[in-house]
């Protein structure tokens, strides 16, 4: 649960927010609503958090990337 109060606070910090419309395959799609309801959180908090591990593990790799003017 900890996680989750991060993420949550992290949100409320930064109130600027973007949607976005995420189709997953099926089998994927389950694995999420399991998780979410093993957690007692929402999908897409589950997304949520997968996706700042994920940008976090290779956030050497995007800065490299990044070309500013």
């Amino acid at each position: 649960m900890e996680n989750m109060e991060n993420m949550e606070k992290l949100i409320k910090e930064n109130q600027k927010t973007s949607r976005a419309s995420v189709s997953f395959p099926i089998g994927l799609y389950e694995e999420l609503e399991q998780l979410a309801l093993l957690k007692k959180v929402s999908i897409a908090w589950v997304v949520r958090d997968a996706v700042e591990k994920y940008l976090e593990s290779n956030k050497s790799v995007s800065e490299k990337s990044i070309v500013i003017d």
